[in-house]
């Protein structure tokens, strides 16, 4: 059970606390109180475990500051909408705004190699207007023997050239707990001129400690990929962990499932799952198109299958697409065959905005029809 509390009533109010109290008078139960950090309000949500369905429901609807009393169907019970009667707020970082409303590209190197890079990708998102990038640092490979980042001598001059041309969050893949603290000291160190986003990737989608430990931080959002090998369900238990320690501040990442049915794709593309994930959750919802598809191909039409693929998860309703882009790719340390050219960044980035007007016109019709 749920009890969801007025707008900006705060957890220490007496409202809550009564709450509590007589949640906590009926045997064996033991109440959570959580702070949602929304982008335009703050949502306090008590939160009731034990033996729920004998506690009557009537004593909190009685109760002042009392907004919902919810009970609880869904598996997730801090990530779930519970049947559309938990509201997707979404949250504020940095000066930008994440929601299942809002829509953000976040294009860049998906590998940190060499200052000039970084200095070139963050000066051409300025061009075409764009405040988000992705910029790894720590890199997980499947051979031992690859390229595995940077790591935190690369820290100071990302932060220092994403202030200098105004990007204000950098989705950056984090491997180990150790790594928060390296992000944290590098951004105190260089001014905090930017934000991160820390990075969940594919595989440590079920490295619970790590789950636990960006949970239990409140500093920066979670970006969280879907697991390549496992099901919606478990990757959406595995937001869950994050959210259940603390941190709501989260976006689930659809990012291709690996699988021989996805050929000749690098994995078969899920972006399927955009619209099932906002109706489960009240998460944002992002796509990486670039692993999805894993190569630089055209179509007939002349557009890259990234391009078509981007496009689906957008016509979807997805919020936040992370893309692969470098300087030349060809000499790129990572990823390189699957990259775009700063010379298509101009047009990937208008085609994206066409699409999620396109997306924005099919809800206006959609609200023209008789309910």
């Amino acid at each position: 059970m749920i009890i969801v509390m007025k707008t900006d009533l705060r957890p220490e109010s007496p409202e809550v606390a009564r709450v509590v109290r007589i949640a906590e008078s009926y045997p064996e139960i033991r109440t959570e109180v959580r702070k949602i950090q929304g982008a335009t309000r703050v949502l306090t949500e008590v939160y009731l475990l034990g033996p729920t369905a004998a506690v009557p429901q009537e004593p909190f609807d009685e109760c002042e500051g009392v907004e919902k009393v919810i009970r609880i169907r869904e598996k997730y019970r801090a990530i779930a909408r519970h049947e559309g009667q938990a509201v997707a707020i979404g949250f504020e970082y940095n000066g930008v705004r994440f929601g299942q409303d809002s829509f953000h590209v976040f294009a860049g190197l998906c590998a940190v190699d060499t200052r000039e890079s970084v200095e070139e990708m963050f000066r051409a998102l300025q061009r075409v207007g764009l405040e988000t990038t992705r910029a790894g640092a720590y890199k997980p490979r499947t051979s031992p023997y690859d390229f595995q980042g940077r790591g935190k001598a690369c820290l100071p001059y990302v932060f220092e050239l994403a202030g200098r041309y105004g990007i204000k969050v950098i989705a950056m893949e984090i491997l180990t707990e150790s790594h928060l603290n390296e992000i944290r000291n590098g951004l105190r160190e260089a001014g905090n001129p930017t934000g991160v986003m820390l990075q969940i990737g594919t595989r440590n989608a079920q490295n619970f400690e790590l789950l636990k430990a960006v949970g239990q931080q409140d500093e920066f959002p979670v970006l969280f990929k879907r697991g390549f090998g496992i099901t919606l369900e478990e990757s959406l238990n595995a937001c869950e962990y994050v959210a259940s320690s603390g941190n709501h501040r989260v976006v689930f990442c659809l990012r291709g499932m690996k699988t021989s049915l996805g050929e000749p794709h690098r994995h078969l593309v899920d972006f399927g799952h955009v619209p099932v994930v906002k109706r489960l959750t009240r998460l944002p919802v992002c796509v990486d198109p670039s692993h999805s598809v894993g190569k630089r191909v055209a179509a007939p039409d002349g557009l890259l299958d990234i391009h078509h693929v981007t496009a689906q998860g957008i016509i979807a309703g997805a919020n936040m697409v992370l893309v692969d882009f470098h300087p030349r790719p060809d000499e790129a340390l990572c990823d390189g065959p699957q990259a775009l050219t700063l010379d298509e960044l101009e047009h990937f980035v208008a085609d994206t905005r066409l699409v999620r007007s396109a997306y924005e016109e099919r809800i206006k019709l959609r609200e023209r029809l008789p309910h």
